[in-house]
C-alpha cells in the first residue's frame, strides 16, 4: 500500500469522502522489472535467455501447438460423435429397492414417495448423474407396494410396481432442480421441460409423466403450476393452423 493510501486509512465511525480507503490487502506495489540483478528481476526481467517466451510482442502459442510438429490431436483417428444433449441416468432395479426396504433403509408413501434424495442418502445409488431411471429387473422379488418419483421408468417396471399397488410418476429435473432435490431445497421454482422429446415424454400417461392429465387427477400432491404447465404444453394438439393457399 502506498504512503498516501496509508495516510487516509479508514477508521471506525461515520464514513466520509476523506476517510475512504481501499480494502486491506486489495492493493500491492507494482512489480518493477529490469532494475538491477539484486532485485531478482533485472537483466532478462524474469524471462530467461532467448526462446519464444523471451520475445516481446508475439504473444503465446495457441493451445495444442507443439512447436511445429504434428499435434497429438491430429495423430489420433476420430470415430463417431458426442451427443451434446445426451443424458446419463442412474439405473435402479426393483430387487435392489426391495432389499433396501427389507433392511429398513427405505420407506415410501403416496404423500412422501421415494426420490433421488432418499436413494442417494440410503446408499442405494452412489451418483444421481442426470436423474434416476427405474428398471424392471428383479420384478419377481418385489413384495412391497412402493411409491417412487424417478426421472424415467421402463414399462416393465411401471407394470410391476402398479401390480403390487404402488405408483410411479416420472418427473422432469434439470441440473439445478436435481441438485435442489438431492439437497432437500424447496424454496426455488423447478424448471419445466422445454425440449420437444421431454415435453412428449412427461405429458404422456403411458410413461407416467407427471404433466399428463391422467397423472394430475391421480397424484395425491399436485402443484397448481403443474396443471397450468400441462395445459400450455398440450395446446399444440388442439391448435389449428391456416393452410397455405
Amino acid at each position: 500500500m502506498s504512503s498516501v493510501a496509508a495516510r487516509f486509512k479508514a477508521t471506525a465511525g461515520r464514513v466520509h469522502l476523506f476517510n475512504l480507503s481501499p480494502a486491506q490487502g486489495s492493493q500491492s506495489t507494482q512489480k518493477r522489472l529490469g532494475r538491477g540483478r539484486s532485485s531478482g528481476l533485472g537483466k532478462t526481467s524474469g524471462r530467461g535467455h532467448k526462446g519464444q517466451k523471451a520475445r516481446a510482442g508475439n504473444g503465446k502459442p495457441k493451445a495444442g501447438f507443439e512447436g511445429g510438429q504434428t499435434p497429438i490431436v491430429k495423430l489420433f483417428p476420430k470415430r463417431g460423435f458426442v451427443n451434446q444433449n445426451a443424458k446419463v441416468y442412474a439405473p435402479v432395479n426393483l430387487d435392489r429397492i426391495q432389499h433396501w426396504i427389507d433392511q429398513g433403509r427405505l420407506t415410501s408413501s403416496p404423500e412422501k414417495p421415494i426420490t433421488a434424495r432418499e436413494l442417494l442418502l440410503s446408499g442405494c445409488i452412489h451418483n444421481v448423474h442426470d436423474g434416476i431411471k427405474l428398471l424392471g429387473n428383479g420384478a419377481e422379488h418385489l413384495k412391497t407396494a412402493i411409491h417412487i418419483t424417478p426421472s424415467r421408468a421402463s414399462q416393465s417396471a411401471i407394470r410391476a410396481v402398479e401390480k403390487k399397488g404402488g405408483s410411479v410418476y416420472c418427473k422432469y429435473y434439470n441440473d439445478l432442480a436435481l441438485r435442489d432435490c438431492v439437497k432437500g431445497r424447496t424454496d426455488r421454482t423447478q424448471a419445466a421441460p422445454v425440449r420437444k422429446t421431454d415435453i412428449l415424454w412427461y405429458t404422456s400417461w403411458k410413461n407416467r409423466g407427471y404433466l399428463s392429465p391422467t397423472a394430475l387427477t391421480k397424484m395425491p400432491m399436485v402443484e397448481d403450476r403443474w396443471r397450468e404447465l400441462s395445459k400450455q404444453l398440450l395446446t399444440f394438439k388442439t391448435q389449428e393452423y391456416e393452410k397455405a393457399k
